[in-house]
């Protein structure tokens, strides 16, 4: 939601910002230019307003810079400046306003329920770096509800693995993860804090990955959680519960994922009949 504050003061901030961040733009060097082959204006553009809003400088709710600022401070038409802002938009990070121009929106990830994607494939379009930090891996006893949905007797032995999800410096998930032992306990030897575990368990374990049953809900945030996500107790708080088991039909993988109700956005096709 944007701020308060009249649009223009926004916009008058933004454009202060792309001012003093235009030294960088479009500048090689005689032998990068020399090797490189000429990057479009309006992607050197584009590139330069996604890296503003993931470093900061554009900030979630504030004006961009408008395209007539745009054109003037970077030299280029307002052809380049509308191709720039309408691939920006693409990426979901930006909104439009008829009359108002353009806005940043809080960084989200954007799943495609008719796929199953890992986090860093569903923010890799978006070109944002993702990265994984351990809270906890170890070897526990299964809990009944784990049990159950892993296929193993309670009590007995499997991998859990506890994660924050971050991107671009921003946490948008805690992910409790459940794996039998055959699976899981490789995986603890692996990059967890780099690498998606779906593309771990498919090319490190030579698992290929069937299917996931999903379950969504929204609940409401307690200490625990507002102690890893910026949020406060009882803040509705995304819940998603994956079982992904592999092309066998056996379960591999029990995941609870918790994401305050902002970070994360849905998206399917669904046929009327």
């Amino acid at each position: 939601m944007p701020p308060s504050e009249p649009v223009s003061e926004r916009r008058g901030a933004a454009a202060q910002t792309c001012a003093e961040e235009r030294k960088g733009f479009g500048v090689r060097g005689r032998a990068d230019a020399a090797k490189a082959p000429r990057v479009p204006k309006y992607l050197e553009l584009k590139e330069w307003l996604l890296r503003g809003v993931l470093e900061g400088r554009f900030c979630a709710g504030s004006a961009l810079p408008s395209e007539n600022e745009l054109a003037q401070t970077f030299q280029v038409s307002r052809i380049t400046v509308r191709q720039a802002l309408d691939l920006l938009r693409a990426t979901g990070l930006v909104t439009s306003h008829q009359g108002k121009g353009y806005f940043v929106r809080g960084i989200s990830a954007l799943q495609d329920l008719g796929r199953l994607q890992g986090f860093g494939e569903m923010m890799e379009p978006l070109g944002i770096a993702t990265r994984s930090e351990v809270l906890s891996a170890a070897m526990v006893e299964a809990p009944a509800q784990v049990a159950r949905a892993l296929n193993v007797k309670r009590g007995e032995e499997v991998v859990k693995i506890e994660r924050l999800r971050i991107a671009a410096g921003v946490t948008m998930s805690v992910d409790l993860s459940y794996f039998p032992l055959d699976v899981g306990r490789p995986l603890l030897a692996l990059d967890l804090q780099r690498v998606d575990v779906f593309k771990l368990i498919e090319t490190d374990l030579k698992i290929e990955i069937g299917f996931a049953d999903i379950t969504m809900s929204v609940v409401e945030a307690d200490v625990e959680l507002c102690a890893d996500l910026p949020l406060k107790p009882g803040a509705p708080v995304i819940h998603i519960e994956r079982l992904t088991h592999a092309m066998d039909g056996r379960p591999i993988d029990f995941e609870n994922l918790y994401a305050p109700a902002g970070s994360h956005r849905f998206k399917a096709r669904i046929p009327r009949w």
